[in-house]
């Protein structure tokens, strides 16, 4: 299977190029970067040897679908529209890891991504509808059977893995879900910026997005669909000092308060018991970011306050893996009809 990522310089190609390198199901068969187009990967990525050494080349549809089966774009928001079509008309299946295709709604695409919108001038709302959101535990069978897969954000990814056994199975009321989540400052990508440097994130800790981050309605849109109900919920995201990682606390109001954190520990791992990914921990055992360094790992625990009826989930994921490019692999692996995990049995190397 021949693989084009494109976006291969920042983050998510990175680690793309990491994790396909040694995968015998598939050939790097093209690197795409603008910015570096006509240079040597080795020359630009010597910690991440090729052996063949290819060049980076400039983004087009002819130089991806002359080489590609199957492309995965690494791209910033509102790029990755521009392709995609074009793609899908060369029969070149597309994993797209920015929000392009996230949303059913072109319109509500739109109005979250305003700024992109101004930019690039999209009429693909037949796209959005027919993309599939890829998180492979919970949209496996579709994803095995599409040509366009919208991979989540890593905030998303870290809130709705742990809600959705609770909201499909109707545990916690759909109101009132509060989502608390902090990353570290690989997830604002590779271009500068000022808020991300050492000096001005290290050994600190802020809030930001309050209200209108624009993963909150990518939440909602998603936790709806798995619910059945309209769910509108907080979500405040946080910066912390440390290069990857995600942790999110989530709150919720069970419909029964009799249920105790043994019974929705149980529920969690039964629900999950077919993903070798998903580690569901014992009550009173609280994961750190450091056990998922690295690795495509989502670590949940479960406790409740029968004192109120409410819920605590916490989950933890690397952000640049379980929250970008690793799930990108699963679903890749799940479009070519390899095992899931190929190629991701990965080590955090702790501490």
């Amino acid at each position: 299977m021949n693989v084009a990522i494109v976006g291969a310089t920042g983050y998510g190609g990175i680690q793309a190029v990491n994790l396909l390198k040694k995968n015998k199901n598939y050939k790097i068969s093209f690197l795409g970067g603008n910015k570096t187009s006509g240079s040597k990967w080795n020359d630009n990525f010597p910690f991440i040897y090729l052996d063949d050494d290819p060049y980076i080349e400039e983004i087009s549809i002819e130089n991806i679908s002359n080489k590609a089966d199957i492309a995965l774009l690494c791209l910033p928001n509102g790029i990755s529209s521009t392709l995609t079509r074009k793609l899908l008309d060369k029969g070149i299946k597309v994993i797209d890891l920015s929000a392009d295709y996230r949303y059913k709604s072109l319109d509500e695409w739109k109005k979250i991504y305003s700024k992109e919108a101004a930019i690039y001038k999209r009429n693909d709302d037949d796209l959005c509808k027919e993309a599939v959101y890829g998180i492979p535990e919970l949209n496996k069978e579709a994803i095995a059977n599409a040509r366009l897969i919208a991979c989540p954000g890593c905030y998303p990814t870290s809130a709705l893995i742990p809600l959705a056994p609770l909201l499909s199975q109707g545990i916690i009321e759909n109101d009132g879900i509060v989502i608390d989540s902090k990353s570290g400052t690989s997830g604002g990508g590779r271009e500068p910026n000022q808020k991300l440097l050492l000096s001005e994130c290290g050994e600190g800790l802020s809030a930001y997005g309050l209200i209108n981050h624009r993963h909150t309605s990518e939440i909602e849109q998603i936790a709806s669909s798995i619910s059945g109900n309209n769910i509108e919920l907080l979500f405040t995201p946080h910066l912390i000092p440390i290069s990857r990682g995600m942790h999110s606390t989530i709150y919720g109001r069970l419909k029964d308060p009799g249920l105790t954190s043994d019974d929705c520990r149980i529920l969690l791992d039964n629900f999950y018991r077919n993903f070798n990914n998903i580690k569901v921990l014992p009550v009173d055992t609280y994961p750190s970011t450091k056990w998922v360094k690295n690795t495509n790992q989502i670590f949940l625990s479960v406790k409740v306050d029968s004192r109120n009826g409410r819920i605590i989930i916490l989950s933890v994921i690397d952000n640049l893996l379980k929250g970008q490019t690793g799930q990108a692999i699963q679903n890749l692996n799940i479009m070519s009809g390899f095992s899931i995990d190929d190629g991701l049995e990965l080590t955090n190397n702790f501490p």
